[in-house]
């Protein structure tokens, strides 16, 4: 495995490689994630060597391993927990539920999570990020023993929510896409074939101010990647450097009711259902406010994949 990083100094971008929390500069010239991926695993392999003989860096800010012209493709509901608190039940989901995020969401790993000025309930969703190594056209079918032909790497993902605009409005895109809404990284981590059968026991953990929120492992997850990646395809053609956001476990702050009151709101008024949500919800303490500390991290139970930690700080848009 090699973890790279992209990082800034002054006003240069550069890529790395993390060794023992240490960055080392890498000397190659790509200004994108597709460029990057491009390039190889072994030939990223030979630049780490060279880089680990040099100093390592000192650096103003670590960005977002993915660059903002890649495509941000989630999933929702896939975990076991999360689905039986939403009034679901896994044995009986037949498909995945697919949306997207906007590129201009893209986020670096610490720093600020902006609260938009006419957002309340804002949201929390830490997930593993699948980074596509390989461009395609038309549908593909993947299996665990495929995947390392799809899947160029993996990183940390947070899936940041306006529930106030989400649901109500019933637009994914829009209440998941405002700027800072989808921090990404530190770590690109790059697999070599014979560890992806770490991606099927990966620990998440998500807290704020030092409560955990969030705890689940990616084996609870209830469409595999191999199995995402093939339905995806028929409705995306993929390149290097997209990613796939593979859904959150439970303890996120929206709370939903059972599906007999949500089969009873559907009786009222629009207007009236929309207003009983936003006062339940506000009285839910978990939403995101300004100040508030993010912290969230993945890693594999045996300590032979780390992705890092996010690290973050709810501010309120000015």
């Amino acid at each position: 495995m090699l973890s790279i990083v992209r990082y800034q100094t002054n006003d240069s971008m550069n890529w790395g490689v993390a060794n023992s929390n240490v960055i080392f500069k890498l000397d190659i010239e790509c200004t994108s994630t597709k460029d990057l991926l491009q390039l190889g695993l072994e030939k990223l392999k030979k630049e780490a060597s060279k880089a680990l003989d040099n100093k390592c860096v000192k650096y103003d800010k670590l960005l977002s391993p993915i660059t903002k012209d890649a495509k941000v493709l989630c999933q929702g509901a896939n975990y076991k927990q999360h689905m039986i608190d939403s009034g679901m039940n896994p044995d009986d989901k037949k498909f995945n539920m697919f949306f997207t995020k906007s590129g201009a969401s893209i986020h670096s790993p610490e720093g600020s999570i902006i609260k938009p000025k006419h957002v309340t309930l804002l949201d929390y969703e830490i997930e593993l990020s699948l980074v596509l190594g390989v461009q395609t056209e038309g549908p593909v079918s993947a299996s665990n023993k495929s995947l390392s032909n799809f899947i160029a790497g993996i990183c940390i993902g947070n899936d940041i929510s306006a529930r106030d605009v989400q649901i109500p409005q019933m637009q994914f895109h829009k209440g998941k896409s405002y700027r800072t809404f989808c921090p990404l990284g530190p770590y690109l981590v790059l697999l070599d074939p014979e560890e992806f059968h770490h991606l099927d026991n990966l620990q998440l953990e998500l807290s704020v101010n030092g409560e955990t929120r969030q705890s689940d492992n990616t084996r609870n997850l209830v469409f595999k990647p191999a199995e995402t990646i093939t339905e995806f395809s028929q409705i995306v053609d993929f390149e290097p450097g997209d990613i796939i956001m593979t859904g959150t476990p439970s303890g996120c702050a929206l709370g939903l009711p059972s599906p007999f009151v949500i089969k009873l709101s559907g009786l009222l008024p629009e207007k009236k259902k929309w207003s009983l949500f936003q006062k339940v919800q506000n009285k839910r303490p978990h939403y995101l406010k300004h100040g508030d500390r993010i912290q969230a991290s993945i890693k594999s139970p045996c300590g032979t994949l780390d992705l890092g930690t996010q690290i973050h700080t709810v501010s309120q848009e000015s």
